[in-house]
């Protein structure tokens, strides 16, 4: 397959990513080296496994997940932008534990949020009988780069946004499952 084609690919994969770690680092104003690092590894992991399921599920499949990919998606991330939107208006939301989007269920839930869209390049590069191995790592290496750069975009917005980043990252979030709605309908 094409260098350039398989960046493109990993560009075009990674914009979610991208999008949604610029919402996280405006709701922290900024990240730090551990969260930074947990999101773009995880984003890049996930990014990096779904084509190899998609390519491993093959044709036979396609026809059951294409239907529905971007309402799970979608879903997924308006859970997380509603409840980073609801948590901004919390007086005590700092204190509030689990309140850290890049641990546990809900760096999971981006995770898979932001990459449903390479199982279905993993599909389709199966229907193509094309090799998955060289573009999935591609894709999960740009991804993972370019959440890193998400992350530090955030934090210089925030401080055009205010008090409001949460809510604004949220919004970010819920921009995003509108996008991916109306793309496919």
């Amino acid at each position: 397959m094409n260098v350039f084609l398989v960046l493109a690919i990993a560009l075009a994969l990674a914009m979610d990513a991208f999008a949604v770690s610029i919402g996280v680092s405006l709701m922290h104003k900024g990240l730090t080296r551990g969260q930074t690092f947990r999101l773009s590894f995880h984003f890049g992991l996930f990014q990096f496994v779904m084509p190899l399921l998609g390519w491993t599920a093959g044709r036979n499949i396609l026809k059951y997940i294409e239907g529905y990919d971007h309402w799970v998606a979608a879903g997924l991330l308006v859970f997380i932008g509603g409840r980073m939107i609801l948590e901004s208006f919390r007086k005590d939301r700092l204190a509030k534990k689990g309140s850290d989007p890049t641990q546990g269920f809900s760096l999971i839930l981006l995770s898979v949020a932001t990459s449903l869209d390479a199982l279905a390049v993993g599909l389709s590069l199966a229907a193509l009988h094309v090799s998955v191995l060289y573009p999935a790592a591609v894709i999960g290496v740009v991804a993972a780069a370019v959440t890193v750069v998400g992350t530090k975009i955030g934090p210089v917005l925030g401080l055009l946004v205010g008090k409001k980043a949460e809510f604004a990252g949220g919004l970010v979030l819920l921009l995003i499952a509108a996008k991916i709605l109306v793309d496919h309908l």
